[in-house]
């Protein structure tokens, strides 16, 4: 699949080409958006939960950026709690899966990013709360 803007990728792919080799994504260059598509791909995001910490990938801070253009891309930068986290290697790369299914999703890019590092402060009060941090 060729994505807007002469990316390839497919929604299999996470920062991989096709062939696995490791591909730093550019930014996609945004449009008006798509606010019912994006509220819909927030709530895939937030199924995924990190499976050592028992919360949301939202509520903990790790998507850093979420661009949902009109045509269907989704653009998402994201890190993790350490780059040693030990889902590192499988956790990223489930979340283009998983936004694809999302009716109305064309293309999904993923870049995993470690700046700014990710710290407690990025989290919710929901999952502080979750946690017992407060």
């Amino acid at each position: 699949m060729t994505a807007p803007d002469g990316l390839t990728a497919t929604t299999e792919t996470l920062g991989r080409s096709p062939g696995g080799a490791v591909v730093d994504w550019p930014r996609p260059a945004p449009d008006e958006g798509n606010p019912a598509l994006e509220a819909a791909v927030l709530d895939a995001l937030r199924s995924v939960r990190d499976p050592e910490i028992p919360v949301n990938l939202g509520d903990l801070g790790l998507i850093y950026e979420l661009m949902v253009r009109r045509d269907g891309l989704v653009y998402i930068e994201m890190t993790l709690t350490t780059p040693a986290c030990p889902v590192a290697g499988t956790l990223p790369q489930q979340l283009p899966h998983i936004v694809s299914l999302v009716p109305g999703v064309s293309v999904v890019l993923v870049k995993l990013v470690w700046s700014p590092a990710w710290t407690r402060d990025r989290m919710s009060q929901e999952a502080k709360l979750e946690l017992g941090l407060l």
